[in-house]
């Protein structure tokens, strides 16, 4: 009697979303991951610099296991810490979900909690391919993970005359909406959503809780090394719409950009953001952000979070490294008080900063003012208007050191709150022997916030008596007021 000849069962998962189905991967510990997943139509032609358009549905199966394309078409620098993939092709807005559930699109109601996460680069550069945003982690712990992709540059944050401002913070919005759709066919809660980026990223999540229409989508934030760009509104949007055109020599219009070559708009983007006398009063180092347009951004985002009402009774945690951008060295010739004074401090202030690191490296004392300007001020700001209005806020600093560059620099905590020590990428960055324990307890507290909005009892919120702030270190430690000094400066 012949063999009968062997059945094969295809035991990948298949997930039905409101638009289609889409097959997955089951990975070996169970859980599962659908990466590349269209949230939008691709940006190209009359919809490059439009608004984010639904995809149009399909029936059969899409295949949901290599990631999709990035609109990162080069990396933000030569060399970067975080390992960044630029993934050709159109349809650069779509997002990838990391689910624990073992059978995703049962619909058993598991109704785990869900974290968002943005990733960083400037608004120019970036990548949700990256293995530092992987999932595991969170999944092992009971948290469905996803990571988005959104337009960047040019395509994201230029205004153009002849369409919608904020087009990334857009697709952000558009994103969302997806996972209030989709989630709870992945296992999620749709009412469990905590969003969560590091520096653009962190500056995406502080900006969505200042857009009224994007609320009802999240309930809680994490803000990682956010930059929120100073100064902010339609007119510096406009001014860096006249700086692009006059350097350049291209209309900033829709009709003249969105037929150019993706190099082309790269050279363009480049010219923008050279250098120049012609840029006073602009930001000092990126042009190409989100923006109060008056309308999608009824306000500058740092107004908003700190003498206004965006974000009351959401709760955040926030917090950046302690050398973010110390690494960049003090310019040759010029005078540090000089640099400060572009930086906004008076000669008193400017005084005072000198003072306050006297001990430093004078190398670096440019790049740690950068450090204080772009996110260790602006963060404590936030915390301590959050604070006065008794809004739930836990405020932190990552210390810990790599003995790489003996810097807690830009970067360098995502693999421990991801809990990815083993990453790509990642003793480069942080040393042959990054500690575990430190991974596990900044792990376990995002894993809590997301899961109970509360990063647990050993972290008090932030109040205008202790201005409790966790110290992320070989010791994490709860101390009083360690950023006084940064307040003095640059609040003062």
């Amino acid at each position: 009697m012949p063999h009968s000849s062997p059945v094969t069962v295809d035991t990948s998962p298949v997930v039905t979303t409101t638009l289609g189905p889409v097959r997955g991967e089951r990975r070996a510990d169970g859980s599962c991951r659908f990466l590349g997943i269209p949230y939008a139509k691709p940006p190209v032609g009359p919809l490059r610099f439009a608004a984010p358009v639904p995809p149009e549905p399909w029936t059969e199966p899409l295949d949901a296991t290599a990631y999709g394309p990035t609109a990162q078409r080069r990396p933000f620098a030569e060399v970067t810490t975080i390992p960044e993939p630029s993934i050709p092709g159109e349809g650069v807005l779509n997002l990838n979900v990391f689910t624990p559930h073992p059978d995703p699109g049962s619909h058993s109601g598991a109704g785990l909690p869900v974290l968002v996460w943005i990733h960083g680069g400037g608004y120019v550069a970036g990548s949700a391919a990256s293995p530092w945003y992987d999932g595991a982690a969170f999944n092992r712990d009971g948290v469905v993970l996803v990571s988005l992709g959104y337009r960047l540059g040019i395509e994201g944050f230029l205004h153009v005359e002849d369409a919608p401002d904020n087009r990334g913070v857009r697709d952000w919005i558009a994103a969302l909406e997806w996972v209030r759709d989709n989630i709870a066919r992945f296992g999620g809660d749709p009412a469990k959503v905590t969003i969560a980026g590091q520096s653009a990223g962190g500056g995406a999540v502080q900006t969505l809780l200042a857009v009224p229409s994007a609320r009802p989508l999240f309930r809680g934030v994490i803000s990682v090394s956010g930059a929120v760009m100073r100064p902010d509104g339609p007119e510096v949007a406009r001014a860096v719409s006249r700086l692009f055109t006059g350097r350049t020599g291209v209309p900033a219009t829709a009709a003249a950009l969105q037929d150019l070559g993706d190099d082309e708009l790269l050279a363009l983007q480049d010219r923008l953001g050279e250098p120049g006398p012609d840029r006073e009063g602009l930001p000092p180092m990126l042009s190409l952000v989100p923006f109060a347009d008056g309308d999608l951004i009824p306000e500058p985002v740092l107004d908003a979070l700190t003498t206004g009402d965006a974000g009351a009774g959401v709760p955040l945690m926030l917090g950046f490294t302690e050398h973010e951008f110390n690494m960049i060295p003090t310019p040759e010739g010029l005078p540090l008080p000089l640099l400060l004074g572009g930086l906004g401090l008076d000669e008193a202030r400017a005084g005072a900063f000198a003072e306050t690191y006297a001990d430093a490296d004078p190398s670096g004392l440019f790049g740690q003012a950068l450090t204080d300007v772009t996110f260790r001020a602006p963060s404590v700001a936030v915390a301590d208007a959050r604070a006065e209005r008794e809004q739930p806020t836990w405020l932190y600093q990552f210390t810990w050191t790599s003995p790489v560059n003996g810097q807690a620099y830009h970067c360098l905590d995502l693999p421990y709150a991801f809990d990815l020590l083993d990453a790509e990428g990642v003793r480069a960055a942080a040393g042959d022997t990054p500690p575990q324990d430190l991974a596990d307890a900044v792990h376990r507290a995002w894993v809590a916030f997301v899961t109970e909005q509360d990063p647990g009892a050993d972290w008090p919120a932030y109040t205008t008596g202790s201005r409790a702030t966790m110290i992320w270190d070989s010791n994490p430690r709860v101390a009083e007021d360690p950023l006084r000094e940064v307040r003095e400066i640059w609040l003062g």
